[in-house]
């Protein structure tokens, strides 16, 4: 699903058939481990990997800072003096801890601290929630305060609450659906009021409730009747998770390019969103619908380390297994005035980049941007502030620092599911996922020292053997040769250099014997003196050590196993051989005629 704003891609949202999506799934799982020094414990709900839950996502601890915030992540239960409406003395949550009064009424949002091991126990089943995907060598998080989203309310089961979204920004509006909502609710549980709910009559809320708190006591009577681990409850697929939590009057049409999903969504559009059902459209064109609104291209593009500016500018995202670092750069911008007015435009085009990447390849957790240093403080306030605005667009939660005088900003957003990079790319399998391998100088600089300590660990040995990568072999005999001849002297010991093309550019092996290398194997090609292996005469029109035509009647040509090579006269024997052995590691083999040449 790609969600497109003035025909640039913002957001993409991937799941494959064999890789559903598990937030928002609801389990009865069984705690395998307590872990009292972190105050977490993994629990086991049918997966790969055992989940993960935190002390403050127990039911009946600390209740966390982002449990009564609705799909826009904008709503806190204390935001006004509208939302002061205090937890019930039977609400489950905190059924443990009694709140203590507090001067202007406020319930006290952190109870008293109940250590973990006190709460739960090994193998104890427990309702739990996915508020987190598996990423990586992870587990998935879990939460046992859930939360089941419908089209215009939240329904949280375990918590007595009501809340507004932020969003809905009239004062008046947001007490008619409160007092709404608190005429409709049951004694038991709370609801968030979502932004989609705003000038919604009351008989739509009431449909919506009653959907949800049949779906909670469906997934309730489940619960008792299945033993752990066990799936509970399926959150939707992508498409209708999509069409529930995104579509609104801002979205001017849903163009879906299959007939059953087309039909799927209009049937789910007529039930819960009938004003916007003529918004729903089939692409019925040969082109697939990708590529008709460019959004391949703008997928391929968000993949890039590099992002250039509309100014000349760029930015740089780099990942790292801590946190992702953004850094700006002028590029071919040169701006028209001072230096300073230069930095700052590169800044504020900068900001809002920024955003659009981090929505559209989902990145999470912590991330630092390197704007550019500017020294006045006016101008870092106002790259803060565009960098503040430009988030209001971003749906999920997020948390910024003030820029600092080096031109830093820390932020951290919500990750609840694998970046575009994790779900579209693999890491390298030649590399590992470092980005880099060393060098062929290093890696030869590695042999000849292993060289040394073969001779000394196997005095007595007549020859070691190396075999590596062609590129190392290459540059073994074209820029070390001097060093490896000496080193035969000092060593007294036969080199023998074995180019083998399946080995990694970084692997190598330094191999001793007592016995001379078979002629019947690859090609050697280095020895510090010709071996008695049979070389013949071939015809004049061979090639010479660089792979050229050789003239005819200018030089001797000379065949090793099949192979043409026109040798100058004044060639010694050592360096004949070694030329041969080069050149038939590298060419394919040639017929030719065959007259022995002595040694």
């Amino acid at each position: 699903m790609a969600l497109l704003e003035n025909d640039s891609l913002v957001e993409i949202h991937i799941e494959r058939a064999q890789q559903r999506s598990i937030a928002g799934n609801i389990y009865k799982g069984k705690v395998v481990r307590v872990l009292p020094g972190m105050q977490a414990a993994f629990v086991e709900i049918g997966l790969e990997k055992a989940g993960f839950i935190h002390v403050s996502d127990l039911f009946g601890g600390p209740l966390p800072s982002g449990l009564f915030e609705d799909e826009d992540h904008d709503l806190s239960p204390v935001e006004d003096e509208s939302e002061e409406n205090h937890l019930g003395e039977d609400s489950p949550a905190l059924s443990e801890t009694p709140t203590p009064p507090s001067g202007r009424g406020r319930r006290e949002r952190f109870p008293p601290h109940i250590p973990l091991e006190e709460r739960i126990k090994k193998n104890q089943e427990i309702l739990v929630q996915v508020t987190k995907e598996p990423i990586g060598t992870k587990g998935s998080r879990l939460t046992s305060h859930i939360s089941l989203p419908g089209r215009h309310l939240v329904y949280t089961p375990t918590v007595n609450h009501i809340g507004v979204s932020r969003r809905i920004a009239d004062g008046k509006e947001r007490k008619r659906l409160r007092d709404i909502v608190q005429e409709l609710r049951p004694p038991e549980g709370g609801f968030i009021v979502r932004t989609a709910c705003e000038g919604l009559p009351k008989k739509e809320m009431q449909d919506d409730m009653k959907f949800l708190l049949k779906l909670w006591s469906g997934i309730a009577n489940k619960s008792e009747s299945v033993s752990a681990p066990a799936l509970l409850h399926d959150d939707m697929d992508v498409i209708l998770r999509i069409i529930r939590d995104l579509f609104t009057t801002d979205v001017q049409e849903v163009i879906i390019d299959t007939a059953p999903d087309y039909e799927r969504v209009k049937e789910f559009v007529a039930t819960f969103l009938p004003r916007l059902a003529n918004r729903i459209k089939l692409h019925d064109r040969p082109e697939p619908i990708f590529d008709y609104y460019n959004i391949e291209a703008q997928i391929t593009k968000a993949l890039d380390r590099r992002v250039y500016l509309k100014s000349g500018g760029h930015i740089v995202i780099d990942h790292t297994e801590a946190l992702t670092a953004i850094d700006v750069n002028t590029g071919r911008f040169v701006g028209k005035r001072d230096q300073e007015e230069t930095m700052l435009q590169t800044n504020l085009e900068a900001a809002k980049v920024v955003v659009e990447q981090l929505r559209l390849r989902n990145i999470g957790g912590l991330i630092i941007i390197d704007f550019i240093d500017m020294e006045r403080a006016a101008n870092r306030n106002k790259v803060t502030e565009a960098l503040r605005e430009a988030l209001k667009k971003d749906k999920t939660r997020s948390s910024m620092r003030k820029i600092s005088e080096l031109g830093l900003v820390q932020m951290t957003r919500k990750r609840t599911r694998e970046s575009l990079q994790r779900q579209l790319c693999d890491p390298c399998s030649y590399c590992e996922g470092k980005g880099h391998v060393r060098s062929v100088p290093t890696i030869a600089g590695d042999i000849l020292r292993q060289l040394r300590k073969e001779a000394y660990l196997h005095p007595s040995v007549h020859h070691i053997t190396v075999k590596a990568h062609p590129e190392v072999i290459t540059f073994l005999y074209d820029e070390e040769g001097e060093r490896l001849d000496e080193l035969e002297r000092q060593l007294r010991k036969r080199i023998f250099l074995r180019a083998t093309p399946g080995f990694h550019h970084e692997q190598y092996e330094v191999s001793t014997d007592m016995s001379l290398p078979n002629p019947a194997q690859p090609p050697v090609t280095k020895r510090p003196e010709p071996a008695p292996l049979p070389l013949w005469l071939g015809s004049a029109t061979g090639h010479t050590a660089r792979g050229s035509p050789s003239a005819p009647g200018s030089q001797s040509a000379v065949q090793a196993g099949a192979l043409h090579i026109s040798v100058p006269p004044t060639h010694s024997a050592v360096n004949l051989f070694r030329t041969v052995l080069v050149m038939s590691a590298v060419r394919p083999y040639h017929t030719g005629s065959k007259l022995p040449v002595a040694p």
